[in-house]
Protein backbone atom coordinates (compact mmCIF):
# COMPACT_ATOMS: atom_id res chain seq x y z
CA UNK A 1 0.00 0.00 0.00
CA UNK A 2 1.53 3.32 -1.08
CA UNK A 3 -0.29 5.52 1.42
CA UNK A 4 -1.54 4.87 4.93
CA UNK A 5 -5.30 4.68 5.38
CA UNK A 6 -7.88 3.83 8.03
CA UNK A 7 -11.53 2.80 7.89
CA UNK A 8 -14.28 3.37 10.43
CA UNK A 9 -17.92 2.30 10.35
CA UNK A 10 -20.05 0.77 7.63
CA UNK A 11 -22.42 2.09 5.00
CA UNK A 12 -21.89 4.31 1.99
CA UNK A 13 -18.22 5.32 1.65
CA UNK A 14 -17.04 8.80 2.57
CA UNK A 15 -13.39 9.69 1.91
CA UNK A 16 -11.84 12.50 3.97
CA UNK A 17 -8.86 14.15 2.24
CA UNK A 18 -6.69 16.35 4.42
CA UNK A 19 -5.23 19.81 3.89
CA UNK A 20 -1.57 19.84 2.95
CA UNK A 21 -0.83 21.86 6.09
CA UNK A 22 -1.75 18.92 8.32
CA UNK A 23 -2.59 15.21 7.97
CA UNK A 24 -5.58 12.93 8.47
CA UNK A 25 -5.62 13.86 12.15
CA UNK A 26 -7.46 17.04 11.17
CA UNK A 27 -10.56 14.86 10.70
CA UNK A 28 -10.62 13.15 14.12
CA UNK A 29 -13.87 14.82 15.18
CA UNK A 30 -15.51 14.14 11.82
CA UNK A 31 -14.53 10.46 11.85
CA UNK A 32 -16.23 10.06 15.22
CA UNK A 33 -19.37 11.87 14.06
CA UNK A 34 -19.71 10.22 10.64
CA UNK A 35 -18.71 6.61 11.33
CA UNK A 36 -22.08 5.80 12.87
CA UNK A 37 -23.71 6.23 9.44
CA UNK A 38 -20.94 5.85 6.88
CA UNK A 39 -17.88 3.84 5.96
CA UNK A 40 -15.36 6.60 6.63
CA UNK A 41 -11.98 6.31 4.90
CA UNK A 42 -9.10 8.58 5.88
CA UNK A 43 -5.69 8.75 4.22
CA UNK A 44 -2.32 10.36 4.77
CA UNK A 45 -0.83 11.65 1.52
CA UNK A 46 2.84 10.84 0.88
CA UNK A 47 5.02 12.82 3.25
CA UNK A 48 2.26 13.35 5.82
CA UNK A 49 1.25 11.55 9.00
CA UNK A 50 2.00 7.85 8.69
CA UNK A 51 2.85 7.80 4.97
CA UNK A 52 6.47 7.79 3.81
CA UNK A 53 7.73 10.39 1.34
CA UNK A 54 9.16 8.31 -1.45
CA UNK A 55 8.26 7.19 -4.96
CA UNK A 56 9.82 5.26 -7.82
CA UNK A 57 8.81 7.96 -10.30
CA UNK A 58 6.37 10.85 -10.70
CA UNK A 59 3.22 10.37 -8.64
CA UNK A 60 0.03 12.22 -7.77
CA UNK A 61 -2.07 12.29 -4.63
CA UNK A 62 -5.18 11.70 -6.72
CA UNK A 63 -3.55 8.66 -8.33
CA UNK A 64 -2.61 7.26 -4.92
CA UNK A 65 -6.16 7.66 -3.63
CA UNK A 66 -7.64 6.18 -6.81
CA UNK A 67 -5.46 3.07 -6.44
CA UNK A 68 -6.42 2.77 -2.79
CA UNK A 69 -10.13 2.96 -3.61
CA UNK A 70 -9.68 0.26 -6.24
CA UNK A 71 -7.95 -1.98 -3.69
CA UNK A 72 -10.80 -1.34 -1.23
CA UNK A 73 -13.34 -2.13 -3.99
CA UNK A 74 -14.88 1.33 -3.72
CA UNK A 75 -16.25 2.46 -7.08
CA UNK A 76 -17.65 5.85 -6.16
CA UNK A 77 -17.69 7.72 -2.87
CA UNK A 78 -18.53 11.02 -1.28
CA UNK A 79 -15.26 12.96 -1.32
CA UNK A 80 -14.52 15.62 1.29
CA UNK A 81 -11.43 17.67 0.50
CA UNK A 82 -9.85 20.51 2.48
CA UNK A 83 -7.61 23.16 0.94
CA UNK A 84 -5.14 21.54 -1.48
CA UNK A 85 -7.03 18.27 -1.16
CA UNK A 86 -10.01 20.03 -2.71
CA UNK A 87 -8.13 19.85 -5.97
CA UNK A 88 -7.35 16.17 -5.32
CA UNK A 89 -11.08 15.57 -4.84
CA UNK A 90 -11.82 17.37 -8.11
CA UNK A 91 -9.29 15.21 -9.98
CA UNK A 92 -10.91 12.08 -8.56
CA UNK A 93 -14.36 13.39 -9.48
CA UNK A 94 -13.15 14.09 -13.02
CA UNK A 95 -12.09 10.42 -13.16
CA UNK A 96 -15.63 9.33 -12.22
CA UNK A 97 -14.88 8.34 -8.62
CA UNK A 98 -17.19 10.80 -6.82
CA UNK A 99 -20.92 10.66 -6.28
CA UNK A 100 -20.80 13.99 -4.42
CA UNK A 101 -18.23 16.51 -3.22
CA UNK A 102 -17.61 18.69 -0.20
CA UNK A 103 -14.81 21.22 -0.75
CA UNK A 104 -13.62 23.21 2.26
CA UNK A 105 -11.66 26.35 1.28
CA UNK A 106 -10.34 24.56 -1.81
CA UNK A 107 -7.62 25.35 -4.27
CA UNK A 108 -9.03 25.98 -7.72
CA UNK A 109 -7.87 26.80 -11.23
CA UNK A 110 -7.32 30.45 -10.24
CA UNK A 111 -3.66 31.57 -10.34
CA UNK A 112 -2.00 32.44 -7.00
CA UNK A 113 -2.62 35.97 -5.75
CA UNK A 114 -0.28 38.31 -3.87
CA UNK A 115 -1.55 37.24 -0.43
CA UNK A 116 -0.91 33.57 -1.17
CA UNK A 117 2.51 34.25 -2.70
CA UNK A 118 3.53 36.30 0.36
CA UNK A 119 2.47 33.48 2.69
CA UNK A 120 4.38 30.88 0.68
CA UNK A 121 7.46 33.14 0.49
CA UNK A 122 7.56 33.57 4.27
CA UNK A 123 7.22 29.83 4.75
CA UNK A 124 10.11 29.21 2.35
CA UNK A 125 12.25 31.85 4.11
CA UNK A 126 11.76 30.21 7.51
CA UNK A 127 12.47 26.73 6.16
CA UNK A 128 15.58 27.93 4.35
CA UNK A 129 16.83 29.30 7.70
CA UNK A 130 16.16 25.92 9.29
CA UNK A 131 13.34 27.29 11.45
CA UNK A 132 10.92 24.38 11.03
CA UNK A 133 9.05 25.24 14.23
CA UNK A 134 8.63 28.84 13.10
CA UNK A 135 7.30 27.72 9.72
CA UNK A 136 4.83 25.36 11.39
CA UNK A 137 3.63 28.13 13.70
CA UNK A 138 3.29 30.49 10.72
CA UNK A 139 0.91 27.99 9.13
CA UNK A 140 -1.17 27.66 12.28
CA UNK A 141 -1.40 31.46 12.72
CA UNK A 142 -2.27 32.02 9.08
CA UNK A 143 -4.73 29.21 8.55
CA UNK A 144 -6.71 28.97 11.78
CA UNK A 145 -9.56 31.40 12.35
CA UNK A 146 -10.47 33.21 15.57
CA UNK A 147 -12.64 30.33 16.83
CA UNK A 148 -9.71 27.91 17.03
CA UNK A 149 -8.67 26.69 20.47
CA UNK A 150 -5.12 26.52 21.81
CA UNK A 151 -5.39 22.75 21.42
CA UNK A 152 -6.26 23.10 17.73
CA UNK A 153 -3.33 25.50 17.26
CA UNK A 154 -0.99 23.00 18.88
CA UNK A 155 -2.29 20.14 16.74
CA UNK A 156 -1.76 22.08 13.51
CA UNK A 157 1.79 22.96 14.56
CA UNK A 158 2.49 19.32 15.45
CA UNK A 159 1.14 17.91 12.20
CA UNK A 160 2.73 20.56 10.00
CA UNK A 161 6.12 20.26 11.71
CA UNK A 162 6.09 16.48 11.23
CA UNK A 163 5.28 16.90 7.52
CA UNK A 164 8.08 19.43 7.08
CA UNK A 165 10.58 17.15 8.81
CA UNK A 166 9.62 14.10 6.74
CA UNK A 167 9.64 16.00 3.46
CA UNK A 168 12.87 17.89 4.11
CA UNK A 169 14.63 14.62 4.93
CA UNK A 170 13.66 12.99 1.61
CA UNK A 171 16.60 12.32 -0.69
CA UNK A 172 15.80 12.42 -3.50
CA UNK A 173 12.55 14.33 -3.18
CA UNK A 174 9.78 12.55 -5.12
CA UNK A 175 8.41 14.31 -8.19
CA UNK A 176 4.72 15.11 -7.89
CA UNK A 177 2.45 15.51 -10.91
CA UNK A 178 -0.88 17.32 -11.01
CA UNK A 179 -3.74 16.42 -13.31
CA UNK A 180 -5.81 18.84 -15.33
CA UNK A 181 -9.32 19.64 -14.14
CA UNK A 182 -12.25 21.29 -15.86
CA UNK A 183 -14.76 22.10 -13.11
CA UNK A 184 -17.54 22.82 -15.63
CA UNK A 185 -17.43 19.14 -16.67
CA UNK A 186 -17.68 17.74 -13.12
CA UNK A 187 -21.42 17.13 -12.96
CA UNK A 188 -21.95 15.84 -9.42
CA UNK A 189 -23.58 17.57 -6.42
CA UNK A 190 -21.00 19.74 -4.66
CA UNK A 191 -21.00 21.75 -1.46
CA UNK A 192 -18.31 24.44 -1.47
CA UNK A 193 -17.46 25.96 1.92
CA UNK A 194 -15.59 29.24 2.37
CA UNK A 195 -14.27 30.87 5.55
CA UNK A 196 -14.60 34.63 5.93
CA UNK A 197 -11.32 34.77 7.91
CA UNK A 198 -9.35 32.79 5.33
CA UNK A 199 -6.77 34.30 2.98
CA UNK A 200 -8.44 36.31 0.19
CA UNK A 201 -7.17 33.82 -2.39
CA UNK A 202 -9.09 30.92 -0.87
CA UNK A 203 -12.28 32.91 -0.50
CA UNK A 204 -12.07 33.90 -4.16
CA UNK A 205 -11.18 30.31 -5.07
CA UNK A 206 -14.25 28.88 -3.31
CA UNK A 207 -16.56 31.40 -4.95
CA UNK A 208 -14.97 30.71 -8.33
CA UNK A 209 -15.43 26.95 -8.03
CA UNK A 210 -18.99 27.31 -6.82
CA UNK A 211 -19.70 29.31 -9.97
CA UNK A 212 -18.01 26.82 -12.29
CA UNK A 213 -19.23 23.49 -10.93
CA UNK A 214 -22.62 22.75 -12.53
CA UNK A 215 -24.33 21.47 -9.37
CA UNK A 216 -22.57 23.40 -6.63
CA UNK A 217 -23.90 25.25 -3.60
CA UNK A 218 -21.73 27.79 -1.79
CA UNK A 219 -21.79 28.20 1.99
CA UNK A 220 -19.77 31.04 3.51
CA UNK A 221 -19.01 30.74 7.21
CA UNK A 222 -18.51 34.15 8.82
CA UNK A 223 -16.64 32.66 11.79
CA UNK A 224 -14.26 30.37 9.90
CA UNK A 225 -10.65 30.48 8.84
CA UNK A 226 -9.00 27.97 6.54
CA UNK A 227 -9.53 24.84 8.67
CA UNK A 228 -13.12 25.03 9.97
CA UNK A 229 -13.20 21.29 10.68
CA UNK A 230 -10.68 21.96 13.46
CA UNK A 231 -12.05 25.35 14.51
CA UNK A 232 -15.70 24.46 15.16
CA UNK A 233 -15.74 20.68 14.61
CA UNK A 234 -19.30 20.19 15.86
CA UNK A 235 -20.65 22.68 13.35
CA UNK A 236 -18.79 21.05 10.46
CA UNK A 237 -20.03 17.66 11.67
CA UNK A 238 -23.62 18.88 11.43
CA UNK A 239 -23.01 20.39 8.01
CA UNK A 240 -21.56 17.12 6.69
CA UNK A 241 -24.25 14.94 8.21
CA UNK A 242 -26.97 17.16 6.74
CA UNK A 243 -25.38 17.19 3.28
CA UNK A 244 -24.11 13.64 2.95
Amino acid sequence: MTIWHAEHGTGEPVVLLHSTAVDSGMWDAQVEALSGRFRVITVDFRGYGRSAFRADGPYSDAGDVARLLAELEVGRAALVGASGAGRVALELAAAGLADRLVLLNPLSTLPPTDDLRAYWAEERRLLKQGDVQGAAELNARTLLGPEATREAFGRVVEMQRHAFEVQLAADPEPEQAEGEIEPAKIDVPALVVAGAHDLPYFLASARHLAGELPRARLVELEWAGHLPAMERPEEINRLLLDYL
